[in-house]
């Protein structure tokens, strides 16, 4: 018992400290990104904080694994580096026995990492995404790219020559103003420059303009209905200083837009997954076949329709022809296989379309088990390998796990890439890495057990003497 006591403590503790310092890393990465779209926008301290702790569950994925890998080799070298680890052996208590408590944590991190992946990670990256594109739209004066149309205002398209963020100011302003019922650019106002403030509430944005001309095209009442008989009057006039008042009530933060988000398969259980795979493999069958059935009931309609009396279509019927009839029938012909050939692209294109989405679930639904196992087959890894090098500390165990991880986040996106890409089947993708890894932890844990020395550099030598010796008597027996 106290022997177990000891081991949690030498494990939990690394565990605790890596898993912070790999999200504080991975956090700051997503700081970095999001950085000029997080500052000016008038954000609360309770709105960063929320914004952190959203971000916060995306990277949980990332180091959640560094974590089990660094905590592993740290905690199993350090007491192989304190000569425990081999008075625990000396008692007769084999590698197995002592690993057995960690087994038990990192198989309870395992399955919190389930529980999270498929319970937690959906609702977080869909709050996430969620409030990413609400904070897009906060505050357009600083969203504004000098010569770009910004049109996240409803019923406003406002472009600036140059955004002075510091000073709040536009220059060369060009607006066009369409939020009237006709919703097209009749009101069109340029000017020298201008300053946006927003009111208490925010909920409306003064725009003042200096020094522009402003240009309006009014529809006659008298023209009819008729559109290509519609006459329009232009009103131009000129101005020092103009006010405009905006809603802002289509930026305001909520949670509203969170149904057109809903759908991407990241942002499902397990459960829901099913649902939907079954759904869409459903819609995939229906359209096979309702395609399927136009192609022959078509086929059918012809040979029904067909006429033994009359002479069979070759090319002496088509040189009886005349010239109008022959011109009609290959127009006829080309239609028909244009048609077809139409028909059988965008027949070709939805089945792609419907395979690609129930692709696109199946890696969602495989990556709810991925996270769980990687914990476990890289505790595998490391809970040995710190045994067999014998140091502790943050040196060699860390350049080692970040060496491992760095190997397994390429396999893994390497594998994602070819899954989405569908070169290979959606399990074969999400899971390549584990399969690479798999054999790795099962060898070094053989090696650990015999207490092996995976670093001895003789030991290498002895095999590369071998290796050469047995090359030479080879050569040699060739050449005789």
């Amino acid at each position: 018992m106290r022997i177990s006591i000891l081991l949690l403590k030498t494990y939990v503790g690394p565990f605790i400290v890596t898993f912070l310092v790999a999200m504080f890393i991975f956090e700051m990465q997503f700081i970095w990104v999001w950085l000029d779209e997080i500052l000016g926008k008038g954000l609360s301290t309770w709105d960063i904080i929320k914004l952190l702790v959203l971000a916060s569950a995306r990277v949980v994925n990332m180091a959640l694994p560094l974590a089990v890998l660094m905590s592993s080799i740290m905690a199993m070298g350090a007491l192989a580096e304190s000569n425990e680890l081999t008075a625990m052996k000396s008692a007769g208590v084999s590698l197995v026995r002592i690993l057995r408590p960690l087994i038990l944590a990192s198989i309870v991190i395992s399955m919190v990492a389930f529980v999270f992946a498929n319970n937690i990670w959906p609702v977080c990256n869909l709050k996430l995404k969620t409030y990413l594109f609400n904070l897009s739209k906060q505050r357009p004066a600083l969203s504004l790219e000098d010569g770009v149309f910004y049109n996240g205002i409803q019923g406003i398209s406002i472009r600036a020559g140059r955004n002075d963020v510091e000073n709040g100011i536009l220059y060369d302003v060009l607006i066009y103003d369409h939020r009237g019922a006709e919703r097209d650019n009749r009101t069109v106002i340029r000017a020298k420059s201008g300053q946006m403030q927003q009111t208490e509430d925010k909920t409306y944005m003064i725009l003042t303009l200096t020094e522009g001309e402003s240009y309006d095209e009014q529809k006659d009442a008298q023209s009819g209905g008729k559109k290509r008989n519609q006459t329009f009057a232009h009103v131009h006039g000129s101005f020092d200083e103009m006010t405009l008042r905006i809603d802002l009530s289509s930026l305001k933060f909520s949670g509203a837009n969170e149904e057109q988000l809903k759908n991407p398969a990241e942002m499902m259980t397990i459960r829901q997954l099913n649902v939907a795979i079954d759904s869409l493999e459903h819609q995939k069958d229906t359209l096979h076949y309702q395609n399927l059935g136009l192609i022959n009931g078509a086929y059918k309609t012809a040979v029904r329709n067909r006429n033994d009396s009359l002479p069979i279509a070759d090319a002496g019927l088509f040189e009886q022809l005349s010239a109008e009839q022959k011109t009609n029938a290959l127009g006829r012909a080309r239609e028909q296989s244009r048609k077809a050939k139409d028909q059988l692209i965008r027949f070709k294109e939805e089945l792609q379309g419907k395979s690609k989405m129930i692709n696109r679930h199946r890696i969602e639904w495989h990556r709810k088990f991925f996270l769980a196992v990687v914990c476990l087959v890289l505790f595998f890894i490391g809970a040995p390998l710190g045994a067999i090098i014998r140091k502790g500390g943050i040196g060699l165990p860390t350049l080692i796990a970040l060496g491992l991880f760095i190997v397994y986040q390429l396999l893994t996106m390497a594998g994602e890439r070819m899954a989405k890409n569908q070169i290979v089947e959606p399990w074969v993708g999400i899971w390549l890495s584990t399969f690479l890894l798999l054999p790795l932890s099962i060898w070094i844990f053989y090696k650990a057990t015999r207490e092996a020395r995976l670093f001895d550099g003789d030991g290498y030598t002895k095999i590369l003497q071998k290796l050469a010796q047995w090359l030479r008597r080879n050569r040699k027996e060739a050449v005789q």
